[in-house]
């Protein structure tokens, strides 16, 4: 049977209570489209094929909520109802079109989702990111509109800062979320990818990744204390001329993506002696 949204959608989203006077309009399937925010990217055949033959039998039960578009309307809840009566061969669906922000149906489709739980971590990820980005709030702000915590909010948004190649693995099952949030305690990054094809070759659980990331990370710093890293030509030249220049230490910090100058001082005299230097 075809599932509706179900009290969780419409305790966070009461102008979405399909109970009320609004009347249920037939509109031509062929003017609908699907939810320009929709995080969820795979849709199962086998599922929706399911959902066809419920559709076949005892019709659409629940209708979709849409919002009108320059052309036709945007399916804001029950696409996967779209998709399943196209594949019936139906020509009109029902509907109840409701006046929607773009941040309300980002938020809604989300919602939607997490409550069937029918999205991978990376799908659910970007989800986040993009409504924190859309709403201007923070991970709190939006764990409280979500009814989630911010650490777990936290925890899944963090997955994307993972190679691609193994948001991918994530995101196909090949990988957990559990797996995922073990690879980023893994200090080296350039062992990431090394590591995946480890895990998947021998078929390793999280908590043995865990165990051999603790190692990995053991190692690395040990190796760091024996062998320090040598400064970059380039850098040492340019700390040189910085700490002749401003007659005290200097050292300049290059990362992958940014760097930092840290710049001594010894005195709020001396602090005072460099800050003018800058002016």
């Amino acid at each position: 049977m075809a599932r509706g949204l179900g009290k969780g959608i419409n305790a966070f989203f009461p102008e979405l209570d399909t109970n009320g006077d609004e009347s249920v309009q037939e509109i031509s399937i062929k003017e609908c489209r699907p939810n320009p925010y929709q995080p969820r990217k795979t849709f199962h055949a086998d599922a929706i094929e399911e959902l066809k033959e419920s559709i076949l039998q005892h019709g659409i039960l629940q209708p979709l909520i849409v919002r009108k578009s320059i052309k036709g309307f945007e399916i804001v809840v029950g696409e996967r109802r779209f998709r399943a009566a196209k594949e019936a061969g139906l020509t009109t669906v029902p509907v109840i079109i409701k006046d929607l922000s773009d941040g309300k149906m980002m938020e809604l489709a989300l919602l939607e989702n997490l409550q069937r739980e029918d999205l991978t971590p990376i799908e659910e990820a970007y989800a986040y990111s993009n409504l924190m980005r859309e709403l201007k709030v923070t991970q709190e702000e939006l764990a409280k509109r979500l009814g989630k915590s911010r650490s777990h909010i936290a925890n899944i948004v963090r997955l994307l800062t993972l190679p691609e190649k193994i948001s991918a693995l994530i995101n196909n099952g090949e990988l957990s979320m559990g797996h995922g949030r073990a690879l980023l305690g893994l200090k080296d990054k350039e062992k990431l990818i090394p590591l995946v094809d480890k895990v998947r070759k021998e078929g390793m659980n999280v908590r043995q990744l865990e165990k051999l990331i603790v190692q990995l990370n053991e190692n690395s710093a040990t190796q760091s204390k024996k062998q320090p890293p040598k400064k970059d030509i380039f850098l040492a030249e340019r700390e040189s001329k910085l700490q002749d220049y401003l007659g005290t230490g200097v050292t300049i910090h290059k990362g992958k993506r940014k760097g930092k100058i840290e710049i001594e001082f010894f005195s709020d005299d001396d602090l005072d002696r460099i800050l003018n230097m800058f002016k």
